[in-house]
Parts: structure tokens; C-alpha cells; sequence
């Protein structure tokens, strides 16, 4: 049995709501020493990494039943930068549950400030610092173009192209489109 494939390209508004939801577990771990939400926010992060919202139950909730409610405009975005996104917050949320295994919650904690900051860009202005870095290493040649020649095409094209353009290229609405 095959996982089920990453998403390509990414609805921004269910990406936006499933950060919004990172940042609130990383921010109430951290506020009320609650250490033990990192498994879910592990766990959300590995299931989204491997096959987008399908195993994420933060990523069903903002596919199925917030963003559908949104109305706004839904815009797109390639997925290979926020496949990397998610695979950042793995690492931070995996690194952080080994701190507090070994008893430096400090520690963990401040990974999980690190968290709320880039969640909460991405939440509240759209800013995702992995997709930057994602651009970045395609920049100096560290990712093919192969990888992501659906990246290369949404950032060249205007917003409100971006907005209306779906996985096969016909125009349609994005709000059913699947997040990291």
C-alpha cells in the first residue's frame, strides 16, 4: 500500500489555518508547561511530511472543516517548499521532544519559541520561512529545478492566476484543495 502523494500545489489558506493551529500547541506548551503536546505536534508534522493532510488530524480539520467556511479568495501555492516547511517543523518538534526526554525542557522550549515565530508569520502574514529557504537553495542549485518546475511556473505567473489554477491546470476554485 502506497501513501498517499504529497499535495501539489497547496491551498495557502488551509496552510495558513493548520499553522495557526501549530503555533497555538507550541505557544500553550511552552505558557503552561505542558511538555507532552509535543507528541501530537511531532506526530501532525510526520504525518503531513509523508502524505500531506491525509494522517494529520490539525490538516483534516483545516481541509475539510475550516477552510471550506473561509470566505475569501483561495490562493495557491507550489508543495515541494512546504513539504520542507513541514520537514523543518519535524525536526524542531522531534529535537525538542528529545530535550525534554533528557530533562532540558529549556531547551525544548526555546525550539518551540522558534516554532511559534515561523508558524505565526505564516499564520497571520503568509510568510513561510521554509518556503523562502526552499527558493533559496533552488537559488544556489542545492534542489533541482526538476523538483519543482510547478514552483517555477506559480512564482512566475500573477496571484490571481495562481488563485485560480488547480492540480490538473484548469480553472476552478482552490477551497477544496489539499495543505500541508
Amino acid at each position: 500500500m502506497a501513501l498517499p502523494a504529497f499535495p501539489n500545489p497547496v491551498n495557502e489558506t488551509s496552510a495558513r489555518v493548520v499553522a495557526g493551529g501549530v503555533a497555538t500547541m507550541a505557544a500553550t506548551a511552552i505558557v503552561a508547561d505542558q511538555p507532552w503536546l509535543l507528541a501530537p505536534l511531532t506526530y501532525g508534522f510526520a504525518a503531513r511530511v509523508l502524505a500531506g493532510p491525509t494522517f494529520s488530524p490539525l490538516g483534516q480539520l483545516a481541509t475539510r472543516v475550516v477552510t471550506p467556511r473561509i470566505p475569501v479568495r483561495h490562493r495557491l501555492s507550489p508543495g515541494p517548499p512546504k513539504r520542507l516547511a513541514q520537514g523543518i517543523g519535524l525536526g524542531l518538534t522531534a529535537a525538542a521532544s528529545a530535550l525534554v526526554l533528557t530533562g532540558r525542557r529549556r531547551g525544548a522550549y526555546r525550539l518551540l519559541g522558534v516554532l511559534v515565530a515561523a508558524a505565526g508569520a505564516e499564520a497571520g502574514l503568509g510568510f513561510c520561512a521554509g518556503c523562502k529557504l526552499f527558493a533559496l537553495a533552488m537559488r544556489a542549485g542545492l534542489v533541482p529545478e526538476t523538483v519543482c518546475e510547478e514552483c517555477n511556473d506559480i512564482w512566475a505567473r500573477p496571484r490571481s492566476a495562481r488563485a485560480a489554477r488547480s492540480t490538473d491546470g484548469t480553472s476552478r476554485p482552490a477551497a477544496g484543495l489539499a495543505t500541508t
